[in-house]
């Protein structure tokens, strides 16, 4: 999806006041009224003009979408970056409760429920969504971890600022990529009496130098010398969770799979253990190991290119 430039809507500065923005909602609103104008495009317009009016009048709404506006230019592909998360509330009755919501704003705000902050009215809190990432040990062990995530909230004069929220949380064993920690009560505070949202967490797993994951399964490289691939051997192998002893046939060929089964992510069942084998060479920067060479080319009757296919 494409950012979009809620200012430039309104021919305005970021640094107009409330008043600015909401005069200009109400002139352009006039203008391009479906019943009023006779423009082509009014109706997009009109609900072009709705949709940023919903947002610029609300403060803490405004603070959230201004983060992003510091990062991205109306057109840019935009995607909202991992940890952010706005437990988005219903607009109030009037300009914008018709609004035809598209995945931008969504993806901003979630999926809003008209007149919600009508008076009196007691509704639950909008549950809130974020992204974290852990570590792939955390996911073989489980672990408590402490996060940050930041939002719009307001400050002890009312001001409307970004804010750090930290929470502590339980990494079960076994997680995997993809899956949603719930934490109950933890998103949007309720309108009136009612309960508050939950909070969503998507798990991802930071980059590793050693290992890659396709669901529950783990990968590995595991570099061999050429006598190691030919006569076989057996040495410790790195995992997650600990080395382990793995045996590796003789005549090996580089990218043969040797598969540790159950030795992947915790679950039921659990996922296998791969390692995917390479052929290492030494260096030739000696004249005994040049000689070796030679002789090793001496000593086996081997073309490597009579292996290929046309």
């Amino acid at each position: 999806m494409k950012f979009k430039d809620y200012y430039a809507t309104f021919d305005l500065p970021r640094s107009a006041t409330q008043d600015e923005i909401k005069r200009a909602y109400r002139k352009l609103a006039r203008k391009y009224h479906p019943d009023v104008s006779k423009a082509a495009d009014a109706e997009t317009r009109f609900k072009e003009l709705g949709e940023a009016y919903a947002v610029l009048k609300d403060p803490e709404k405004r603070a959230a979408y201004d983060q992003m506006g510091n990062q991205w230019k109306a057109g840019q592909d935009f995607q909202p970056p991992p940890g952010f998360e706005f437990g988005g509330r219903g607009f109030d009755p009037g300009a914008g409760d018709d609004l035809d919501q598209n995945d931008f704003f969504e993806a901003l705000f979630g999926r809003q429920a008209p007149g919600a902050r009508q008076a009196g009215m007691h509704a639950r809190g909008e549950d809130h969504h974020a992204k974290i990432l852990i570590d792939l040990q955390d996911a073989y062990r489980g672990a408590q971890r402490s996060i940050s995530l930041r939002m719009p909230g307001r400050d002890a004069q009312g001001h409307v600022a970004p804010r750090e929220r930290r929470l502590d949380i339980n990494i079960p064993q076994g997680i995997r990529a993809g899956q949603h920690l719930r934490l109950t009560g933890q998103g949007q505070p309720g309108h009136g009496d009612g309960p508050a949202g939950d909070l969503f967490l998507e798990i991802g797993f930071n980059p590793h130098s050693q290992f890659r994951v396709d669901g529950r399964d783990v990968y590995t490289n595991l570099p061999l010398a050429p006598w190691e691939a030919a006569l076989g051997c057996a040495l410790p192998l790195p995992t997650p969770d600990g080395a382990l002893q793995l045996t590796v046939p003789a005549d090996s060929a580089a990218g043969r799979q040797l598969r540790l089964k159950g030795k992947g992510i915790p679950g039921d069942p659990p996922g296998d253990l791969y390692a995917v084998l390479t052929i290492a060479l030494p260096q030739a920067d000696s004249d005994s190991a040049k000689a070796a060479y030679r002789a090793m080319a001496a000593a086996f009757d081997f073309n490597p290119r009579t292996q290929r296919v046309n």
